[in-house]
């Protein structure tokens, strides 16, 4: 069938197109991303001076917690997914996603959930206001009565996130064009196809807690009440089991888009393919083993702090292996630096700074020194922004042309970058100053040793905040008036099975998929490159 899109708004509700879907979950996010970084300039603009200045403590407990799940389960998780339901088929050649109705009940049952988290601000006794990780037994013996809707739409984003996974694992696993081996397939499928295990492993995980949390709050049980025989501590462990996978279910795709966009700009093929995939899978093979290094001051054991120092240090070596092998790429490459590119080169430079950090938190004697300060906010911010959201810019401006067939503005692209990389920078470099002079993370007010530097870091907050509008501008502008793109490759270097396709691509794609068993094997040297130009599909 060669039918088109429904028209007007049934062909949003009711569709099964991956590409439909992804826009959905692409603009979603975005919107949630606005709403997360409205509560953290509620947070920064509090925290502008000493005192209490705008919002009562109770409010201000309200929006870290909502700043907090708005951006992780809100904005950064659905827009990697999007990116997923745009690229993967497009990727491995196949005419769509696996489960096509289930990826259209995935995506709806999202906006309902995130209503319902946003509506319990306006109940009675106020929002969620326990911090984002909701701590027992902060969540269940002092929670406002609105905790419990804030459990349902915990409830709705796991099953959104696991039919999500479910879906990307068949698609990749049954749907690959003839030809495509495992170890051809590009690596942002590669890193998608790991975090989806990861999802399916740790979401399961994450239900368990609430709904442990929900039975103390309304049934009388006592799991984590210390006074009816239970262990506030064991909530903890269960949701570190889950929170630190999370870090990495978070983190991986964007190694996957920055593993495409390096070697377009250097127009040199991947360094270290292989090793760039067993690097991603033993990263998230010991994402699991590593959770109570965020419970170094919990009481556990010597032995036991002796233990996850350890593994949390073995990280570095798999994620060192991917660092080394971007700069690599890089080396003597022709290297140019448009927008996606320039974000991809901050994307290393601030991601690796946020490892040193980890590094430093994953030694056990000096995390007493560092824990739950504002250390541990900078560190945290320099992974998930200049590692997240740096490397979804990167993914819009990189395949955006390819998306609507037309050219973004190269000027207003690069303005967005350096506004929102000094921006990122000025907020979140001297919250470790902060943090290593012993400022709590969390607190309404400070003491007055604090006050330049959080005036600083406000300061570059509304900075970078203001770049999100740049960023609104320019993808709006592109879409309704940039300058037409024709030729399927967008980008000199581009390489893969979505460069072959028509720009814009069609609405359905690959109906016969494209036999690649007789293209040369990926992995090319450059006096090869130059025999063959365009012949590899990295």
């Amino acid at each position: 069938m060669a039918h088109g899109p429904a028209k007007g708004i049934t062909r949003w509700l009711f569709t099964t197109n991956h590409k439909d879907i992804g826009t959905l979950y692409l603009w979603f996010s975005f919107a949630m991303f606005i709403l997360g970084g409205f509560f953290a300039m509620v947070i920064r603009a509090e925290l502008f001076e000493p005192g209490m200045q705008l919002v009562r403590p109770e409010f201000f407990n309200q929006m870290t917690t909502m700043h907090g799940l708005v951006m992780v389960f809100g904005a950064i998780m659905p827009s990697f997914v999007g990116l997923a339901n745009w690229m993967i088929p497009l990727m491995i050649g196949a005419p769509d996603m696996a489960l096509p109705r289930m990826n259209n009940l995935s995506f709806w049952i999202l906006p309902p959930a995130f209503l319902m988290l946003a509506s319990t601000l306006f109940m009675e006794g106020g929002g969620p206001n326990f911090g984002w990780t909701f701590y027992a037994p902060l969540s269940t013996t002092y929670a406002p009565d609105s905790v419990n809707f804030f459990i349902f739409a915990i409830h709705i984003m796991g099953a959104s996130s696991i039919m999500g996974s479910i879906n990307i694992v068949a698609t990749v696993l049954n749907m690959r064009a003839p030809g495509m081996t495992m170890m051809k397939m590009p690596l942002f499928v590669w890193t998608w196809l790991i975090t989806a295990f990861l999802l399916i492993a740790v979401m399961p995980v994450l239900a368990g807690a609430v709904t442990m949390m929900l039975m103390d709050i309304n049934f009388g049980t006592a799991f984590f009440d210390a006074a009816g025989g239970g262990d506030p501590v064991l909530f903890q462990h269960i949701f570190w089991f889950f929170g630190h996978p999370e870090v990495y279910i978070i983190i991986l795709p964007a190694f996957g888009v920055i593993s495409e966009i390096i070697p377009t700009f250097s127009r040199k093929p991947l360094f270290g393919y292989a090793s760039m995939v067993y690097a991603t899978s033993a990263i998230a093979f010991l994402s699991f083993i590593v959770w109570a290094h965020h419970m170094f001051l919990v009481g556990i054991p010597i032995s036991g702090q002796l233990y996850f120092m350890y593994a949390t240090m073995l990280i570095a070596v798999p994620t060192g292996v991917k660092v080394f092998n971007w700069v690599s790429t890089m080396f003597r490459g022709s290297i140019s630096y448009e927008t996606p590119m320039l974000f991809a080169i901050a994307f290393i430079v601030l991601f690796t700074l946020g490892g040193f950090t980890g590094l430093m938190l994953s030694i056990a004697p000096s995390d007493v020194q560092y824990h739950d300060t504002y250390f541990v906010v900078a560190h945290f911010h320099y992974v998930m922004v200049a590692g997240a959201v740096f490397s979804m810019s990167a993914a819009v401006y990189y395949w955006l042309p390819k998306w609507s067939g037309r050219m973004y503005s190269e000027a207003m692209g690069k303005l967005h970058f350096w506004v929102s990389f000094i921006g990122f920078n000025i907020t979140f470099f001297p919250q470790h100053f902060l943090g290593l002079a012993g400022m709590p993370r969390r607190y309404a007010d400070y003491a007055l040793q604090f006050a330049d530097w959080n005036m600083v870091s406000s300061i570059g907050a509304f900075i970078y905040g203001a770049s999100q509008i740049l960023f609104l501008y320019n993808v709006v502008a592109t879409i309704v008036a940039g300058k037409k793109v024709s030729e399927p490759k967008t980008w000199d270097g581009a390489n893969g099975l979505e460069w072959t396709l028509p720009t814009p691509p069609p609405y359905h794609t690959f109906t016969t998929p494209p036999d690649l068993r007789d293209l040369h094997d990926h992995q090319l040297t450059d006096d090869q490159m130059e025999e063959h130009p365009g012949s590899a599909t990295h």
